[in-house]
């Protein structure tokens, strides 16, 4: 089994995420063709999710829809956010189907996996998740490709599973299998994670992270997720697992690439822990 990288891109790197429905079309290729290029190197070990930004949570935070373990999560009747769950799923599938067009166009073996198909919630916790499509698509060299998706919940109608939610589960799930996860990478629009002075945080590791929880914030703009603060939730579930993660910014040209073959700079490293 080859040791598994982890990759998200960020809905505020990848879409205008204060214009709703706004993708960047250009980065995006830009970012397809960075993953291309290392790919031969990673031998088929790499999972990618990336954000719904303007497309998914614009509309998920007006039909009532909101991130697992949100305390707005479920707070409208099941059947109202259930009502609005397609319309959500729709504007978040249309930008993966931009995401999936571009990866095709940088000419790799792409498997999309639909959170939505593979979860299940309950009372906006995972209640369900098949990790097996991810698995059998890593074992067949292809990259398994994920996202921000609305999950039906049993008991609240539907929320939100973010790409962290999916990616965090997964990595569970995979070393539950005898998997290996080597790293995860998180791509933004920020240099890492900034401290209350708005400086960058370049190490942290579980046992100093509860000041940071403190001083990070949420979304700049509309984000039903969480923002910052989920993901840094989420970079340290990963590090009980033991597995270490790069958070930095997706902006500059090969910026990805460098990452992906471990020569990045900048940013935070958030340590695993022993």
């Amino acid at each position: 089994m080859r040791p598994v990288v982890l990759l998200k891109l960020g809905g505020s790197l990848i879409t205008e995420k204060d214009r709703p429905d706004t993708a960047r079309p250009e980065l995006i290729a830009r970012l397809a063709g960075e993953i291309a290029r290392a790919w031969p190197g990673m031998k088929g070990g790499l999972v990618l999710g990336h954000g719904s930004g303007s497309f998914g949570h614009a509309a998920a935070r007006a039909l009532g829809l909101y991130g697992a373990g949100s305390s707005d999560a479920g707070r409208r009747p099941p059947e109202a956010v259930a009502l609005g769950a397609p319309r959500v799923q729709a504007r978040a599938a249309a930008l993966h189907s931009i995401v999936m067009a571009a990866l095709q166009g940088a000419e790799l073996p792409v498997f999309s996996v639909s959170p939505g198909s593979a979860s299940i919630a309950a009372a906006t916790r995972i209640g369900f998740f098949h990790d097996e499509p991810f698995a059998l698509a890593l074992s067949r060299s292809l990259l398994p490709v994920t996202y921000g998706d609305v999950v039906l919940d049993r008991e609240r109608g539907a929320v939100i599973f973010s790409t962290e939610t999916v990616l965090v589960e997964l990595a569970g799930a995979l070393l539950r299998r005898g998997w290996p996860v080597a790293r995860a990478i998180w791509l933004g629009e920020t240099d890492g994670i900034y401290d209350a002075d708005g400086r960058t945080v370049s190490r942290l590791s579980p046992s100093d992270a509860y000041e940071l929880q403190k001083a990070v914030g949420g979304s700049a703009a509309t984000d039903v997720t969480g923002g910052m603060a989920h993901r840094l939730d989420a970079v340290l579930s990963l590090a009980r697992l033991g597995i270490r993660s790069w958070i930095g910014d997706g902006r500059p040209a090969d910026s990805l690439f460098k990452a992906l073959v471990e020569k990045q700079v900048g940013g935070t490293v958030v340590t695993a822990d022993a």
